[in-house]
């Protein structure tokens, strides 16, 4: 039997890539928006959005990830939904595409989805996803997906108004709308008899 010596070389440092999924494009002039903080943790900025045609109606969301100078950009849509529940599948599509747990700051003109999450989602846990009069929540499915998502990150909520000239907010808001459009452009073929 012969014995093989081969020197083992210490793993690399992690990379931008180890966490995020692969990106569209580097983006240099992002490099100080997201940092590792004071204990190494890796610190991720998203900006998620959604949008309908209609509310219900043909609808998109989108999301920016952002991690050192890198950029992934998410986008998607359905041909029947509305606007809240387009921005609550915008920050779970953002959320489940980080590879490794994460610090995040997340970003949303959604006041329905910050609210949502920080103030109203541990009581309708405690109430069997029940609201305080005691009705179903809505999006419940959604909620309960989102809160999912969160238990690998540690996320912090930022909300930013919407249209106001925030460059990831309405980054965000393209990439929603363009989620929208193949399903929005069908429905308008179907009312034209197409």
């Amino acid at each position: 039997m012969r014995l093989l010596s081969r020197r083992l070389r210490p793993p690399a440092s992690p990379s931008p890539s180890s966490f995020l999924p692969p990106c569209a494009r580097a983006r240099p002039e992002l490099a100080g928006e997201s940092v590792s903080d004071a204990r190494g943790a890796r610190r991720v900025v998203i900006y998620t959005d959604g949008a309908c045609s209609g509310n219900p109606g043909p609808g998109g969301w989108g999301a920016i990830l952002r991690y050192r100078g890198q950029e992934k950009c998410l986008k998607g849509g359905a041909a029947e939904t509305t606007n809240n529940r387009m921005e609550l599948t915008a920050a779970i599509e953002a959320l489940k595409a980080l590879k490794r747990p994460c610090r995040v700051d997340l970003y949303t003109d959604s006041r329905y989805l910050r609210d949502g999450i920080t103030s109203w989602l541990a009581r309708w846990k405690a109430n069997g996803w029940k609201t305080a009069s005691r009705k179903p929540v809505k999006n419940a499915d959604l909620w309960r997906a989102l809160d999912a998502a969160l238990g690998r990150h540690e996320v912090t909520w930022h909300w930013v108004r919407g249209h106001a000239g925030h460059d990831g907010n309405e980054a965000a808001d393209r990439l929603a709308n363009e989620g929208m459009a193949p399903y929005k452009r069908e429905r308008e073929e179907r009312a034209d008899g197409g």
